[in-house]
């Protein structure tokens, strides 16, 4: 009955003897002023060389690893689209990395990728939407070639939807300790963090999941679950 959260005159009802504590949880209160900038996308800084912006170093990366890329491929594929819609295609894509401000964290992700694999930390070949860009691609931060797939850019990164890009990369086991620990110690603890994934199910939902579980028929599961109202 209690589990609520009460008004002051409550809690001093409650805790008469210990009013000086009351007095603190104020007085802490009071005391923070941190505020979080819910509305900002913070990311640590690339270390780039003097005179050169990351958006230069993004550029100049991955027209490099295309031609690399293309070289590969070439010697594989006889019938292999033309250069110049890979080409083209890349300077789209790079256009709106550089437009929307995500040039250092592209860097950043294939830099940690290129640490893994020079350690013999097996990386996969890339999934989710990431997949979908040339310049991943070039990077070496996917291995699957975006054109010969049909994949497009903008389920990734679509300026007419400004969202944080996020690649979805998976390492072994053994060794995804030994990458965070290098990103840590690359951009500094403070700059690092994991970041929790909290699942939920709807409440019609569990109702449905709990009668088959416990073998019951589905209509008085589908007329149970009909009775909760949101």
């Amino acid at each position: 009955e209690h589990q609520y959260l009460k008004s002051s005159d409550e809690m001093s009802a409650l805790f008469a003897d210990r009013s000086d504590a009351l007095d603190n949880t104020v007085d802490l209160a009071r005391c923070c002023n941190f505020e979080f900038e819910l509305d900002r996308i913070l990311l640590p800084a690339y270390p780039v060389p003097s005179g050169q912006s990351p958006e230069q170093l993004l550029r100049e990366k991955a027209e490099t690893g295309l031609r690399e890329r293309l070289t590969a491929l070439s010697q594989k594929t006889p019938s292999m689209r033309a250069t110049h819609e890979y080409t083209s295609r890349l300077a789209a894509e790079i256009s709106v990395i550089e437009h929307m401000g995500f040039a250092g964290y592209f860097l950043i992700v294939a830099d940690f990728i290129d640490w893994a694999k020079a350690h013999d930390i097996p990386v996969g070949p890339g999934r989710g939407s990431g997949a979908g860009s040339l310049v991943a691609y070039s990077l070496g931060i996917t291995d699957l070639d975006p054109l010969e797939h049909g994949l497009l850019f903008e389920r990734f990164l679509n300026p007419e939807r400004v969202t944080m890009p996020d690649f979805d990369i998976d390492f072994c086991i053994e060794g995804r300790d030994r990458v965070i620990r290098y990103v840590e110690e690359r951009y500094g603890k403070d700059c690092v963090a994991q970041i929790a994934t909290f699942g939920t199910m709807a409440a019609r939902a569990v109702v449905r999941d709990v009668v088959r579980v416990l073998g019951l028929p589905y209509g008085f599961a589908d007329r149970l679950a009909k009775l909760i109202p949101f």
